[in-house]
């Protein structure tokens, strides 16, 4: 899925750095086309949050009887725990960021095709940084 969602980040921040070259069916599609990727993304980081957070616990738990046993498998344990736990929440974070700046270019999308003026559009991007 990170292969993925960088692939579509940067095909969406290239189609966009050039708005006119896109018809106004085109955008409008486009619009759409991005509302959908966005559901697959939310779905995605979701599972990971549910995953991340069952692990954790897992984790917490895991080192708590550890304390009060002492014994080399739940300490193990605890290791392999936490082995599993730090890459789920780097690339929770990885999910979570994407999807933020997904929703900055749709805005972007959406400002371009219905002419609204959408807040805070600009500032959201230049706190996120060039991607």
């Amino acid at each position: 899925m990170k292969r993925y969602m960088t692939i579509y980040l940067q095909w969406l921040t290239k189609k966009l750095e050039h708005p006119e070259k896109l018809t106004k069916e085109e955008l409008s599609a486009l619009r759409k086309e991005i509302l959908v990727q966005i559901g697959f993304m939310q779905h995605e980081r979701f599972v990971h949050f549910l995953v991340v957070i069952l692990v954790g616990l897992a984790f917490f738990l895991t080192m708590g009887i550890y304390l009060y046993f002492k014994t080399t498998g739940l300490a193990l344990l605890c290791l392999m725990l936490l082995g599993l736990l730090a890459p789920y929440l780097w690339h929770y974070y990885f999910l979570e960021n994407t999807t933020q700046k997904i929703y900055v270019l749709y805005n972007r999308a959406a400002a371009l095709d219905d002419g609204a003026d959408y807040p805070n559009t600009d500032k959201i991007t230049d706190k996120l940084g060039q991607f």
